[in-house]
């Protein structure tokens, strides 16, 4: 015969409760009914005896044991309905506060060796490059095309020439502009002007000024267009022979003092056109040869250095040192065309070398201004040992331990390589050996 669920467990309940006196099997129930007898109000003085009584027994029992008189059985029936509106009231207590309580964990802040060393937040800095923002032209509604500088040109601009304060470059005493001989006339110094620029093409400052001071010395006559002409195109040659291509630039400067001669009254042009006619002078030396010589800004100068670095710093992004002046002429203020090329060739020749770019003790860098600087690198060491292994023995020996320091790679030791093509080389041969 099948019996119900309900039956079987109503059977079970009975026989826990049928006698008080059995005793107690399991510790934790013995422990509930104690906790549960002490906390009623209700329970009879007999049923809390018998369970202090029995609670130093040993228990073979599943259950607590329950009182067999009428009484005791009531006081168990109250006792498990105020445990069960004890667990309900708990409940809903919890549930009450985890919507009304908000818990705030504290909060742990990492904090990085570049928060404690000054140094080390300083070159962190260096990380934070600027970007790219070269200048833009606007379209307005009258159809005239306006071009916006770059974003905070004027720092960039005001930090470098802060910086040109404090090195001296070769071009600041050896450039073009200072190399003819003030106590010439007018006339004589603004040929020796063009003569200079003419020799400095693919040629260091120190080289040119070598040059030019030869010229000036053992030239009978000294270097005038008169002089020129009447000297021998071997000897013009060996005064010039430590420049870039002097064989080419000894036939150009013959053919310019004769053009001159010829054409403009022994006097160098005072017109763009004028100067870019003369064979071997290219826009770069017409744009200086008139600020210098004449003393009027109709064009900047562009060379290796000015083209290289503005598209170093985001300014424009052009293929060619043309290019590059017309971006510039678009916007930079007419005022600084004569300086930039000067400020430009001297940074160029100390701090943003073509090859080792000193990024580490350049402004912009540190300012976070140049989109192109270098990031120094962190020192890595590894250790080389070499083992020799005794198979008889059982032992390993080092022979040999060597420590390789991998140097931290500065940004002066990066290379830029690129080949960046002057303005003047164009028409120029191949560069001699």
């Amino acid at each position: 015969m099948r019996t119900s669920r309900i039956a079987q467990d109503s059977a079970r309940l009975t026989g826990s409760l049928s006698s008080i006196g059995r005793p107690l099997r399991s510790t934790r129930a013995k422990k509930l009914q104690k906790f549960a007898l002490a906390t009623s109000t209700t329970a009879s003085p007999q049923l809390r005896d018998q369970v202090g009584e029995e609670s130093h027994l040993e228990t073979d029992s599943d259950l607590s044991t329950a009182p067999s008189s009428p009484q005791e059985s009531d006081d168990v029936a109250h006792i498990a309905v105020l445990n069960r509106d004890r667990k309900r009231k708990r409940k809903s207590e919890v549930a009450t506060a985890n919507k009304s309580i908000v818990v705030e964990e504290p909060v742990t802040t990492r904090t990085s060796p570049r928060d404690k060393d000054p140094e080390v937040a300083k070159a962190s800095a260096r990380t934070q490059k600027a970007r790219r923002q070269p200048a833009k032209k606007l379209k307005l509604s009258d159809g005239i095309v306006k071009v916006e500088p770059p974003v905070n040109w004027e720092e960039v601009y005001d930090s470098t020439k802060e910086m040109r304060r404090n090195v001296v470059a070769p071009v600041d005493t050896m450039g073009c502009e200072s190399l003819a001989e003030p106590t010439q006339p007018p006339k004589v110094q603004r040929f020796q002007t063009l003569v200079a620029l003419m020799l400095s093409s693919q040629t260091k400052d120190t080289v040119t000024a070598v040059a030019m001071k030869r010229l000036q010395e053992e030239l009978p006559g000294g270097l005038t267009v008169w002089a020129i002409l009447a000297v021998e195109s071997t000897i013009l040659n060996a005064l010039i022979g430590k420049v870039g291509f002097h064989n080419v630039k000894t036939k150009n400067i013959k053919r310019v003092a004769q053009i001159l001669t010829d054409d403009f009254d022994s006097d160098i042009p005072s017109t763009i056109d004028g100067l870019t006619s003369l064979p071997g002078v290219g826009p770069k030396m017409a744009y200086l040869c008139m600020s210098s010589a004449w003393g009027r800004d109709e064009g900047i100068g562009v060379d290796v250095h000015v083209h290289r670095i503005t598209n170093l710093w985001g300014w424009h992004k052009t293929n060619k040192p043309e290019e590059t002046r017309a971006s510039l002429e678009a916007w930079l203020p007419r005022d600084k065309w004569h300086d930039i090329n000067h400020l430009l060739v001297g940074f160029g020749q100390t701090i943003c070398t073509p090859v080792g770019r000193k990024c580490g003790e350049c402004t912009l860098a540190e300012k976070g201004l140049c989109p192109s600087a270098v990031v120094a690198k962190t020192v890595k060491k590894r250790v080389k040992k070499e083992v020799i292994t005794d198979a008889d023995a059982g032992t390993e020996m080092i022979v040999k331990e060597e420590v390789v320091t991998e140097g931290e790679v500065k940004a002066e030791d990066v290379e830029n390589r690129a080949s960046v093509e002057d303005i003047e080389d164009i028409a120029l041969p191949p560069a001699q050996t």
